[in-house]
């Protein structure tokens, strides 16, 4: 799979997409507000990264404004969450084949680039 999941109206996204662009091209970009994860691939990805906790954004305005800060959350909370409110996907998720990138830090955003350059450098 070469996908990338994001939100248009993020500002972070599209830097970082305008940054990886000559490295995406062939991706299917999805804009999650648009067209919100499956249920499949959410599962996919948790499946690649470990946990939904790891997809899960405590910086939504939501976490807060839910109260969420103040509860104890499980897996099955992070996943139901998610698929309620696109807001909650850690965004962006880059999809290199079997690699998952998750978010914006730095350190993420530097391996999503390098992982991209191997693939492009190996066709």
């Amino acid at each position: 799979m070469q996908k990338v999941f994001f939100l248009s109206t993020c500002s972070t996204c599209q830097r970082i997409l305008k940054e990886l662009a000559p490295l995406l091209e062939g991706f299917e970009l999805q804009d999650i507000k648009q067209e919100p994860i499956s249920a499949e691939a959410l599962d996919w990805l948790r499946q690649r990264v470990g946990s939904y906790e790891a997809l899960f954004s405590r910086r939504a305005r939501k976490f807060r404004a839910l109260g969420l800060h103040e509860q104890s959350l499980d897996e099955a909370d992070y996943r139901r969450l998610i698929l309620e409110e696109y807001t909650f996907l850690k965004r962006p998720v880059i999809v290199a084949g079997e690699e998952v990138f998750v978010g914006s830090g730095k350190k993420e955003v530097a391996a999503a680039r390098e992982a991209l350059e191997r693939r492009q450098h190996s066709r």
